[in-house]
């Protein structure tokens, strides 16, 4: 039988526990742990979607400079995502240093990728409108930086590597067996 839930809090996961950076005026960057990281348009053009709190450092910084990147994370890294999710960059610390994570040049925006991550999606900002308590920021995808391992044998991503972390309401999992491929119910 099914209930009438009252806490409504996250109805639809898992979502990526990813890393998101972005970096201030002067180019040094922040990184924000979010579980609101999603697909809107998948082909032309592909933009990627983040909600983020209005009173965040990084929505901040988002916001005044247009660009991110989302940095995909795996099992192996869930200390740092949730350390990077716990502190504020407004208070000058640099997350990079303090969490042993390492940043490398992106390739179109400002913000750096994260070298231990295994994806990074560097984005323009396209668009930004508050939606509740969040604000939803639309980002044009203009670069994707993958690990070999995670790249599929027609040359795009293939997110179903065991260990791929993702938040279901508030906790970390990993993503672990694949269990088909679409359409593979109709070939059978």
């Amino acid at each position: 039988m099914k209930r009438l839930l009252n806490n409504m809090y996250r109805p639809v996961n898992p979502s990526p526990a990813a890393l998101i950076t972005s970096v201030d005026e002067k180019g040094k960057p922040n990184i924000i742990t979010l579980g609101e990281v999603f697909n809107v348009s998948i082909k032309q053009p592909v933009i990627m979607g983040i909600a983020i709190r209005p009173a965040t450092y990084s929505h901040y910084l988002i916001k005044k400079t247009g660009e991110y990147v989302i940095n995909l994370t795996t099992s192996s890294l869930v200390e740092k995502v949730d350390l990077c999710g716990s502190v504020s960059g407004r208070n000058g610390i640099d997350k990079f240093a303090e969490f042993g994570l390492t940043p490398e040049a992106s390739s179109f925006v400002k913000p750096p990728i994260i070298k231990e991550c295994p994806v990074n999606i560097e984005c323009r900002v396209a668009g930004i409108q508050t939606v509740g308590d969040h604000d939803l920021i639309l980002g044009e995808v203009m670069a994707v930086h993958a690990e070999d391992d995670m790249i599929d044998e027609q040359g795009g991503l293939n997110l179903g590597r065991p260990g791929l972390l993702v938040y279901v309401t508030g906790n970390y999992w990993a993503l672990g067996e694949k269990l088909g491929s679409h359409g593979f119910a109709r070939r059978k």
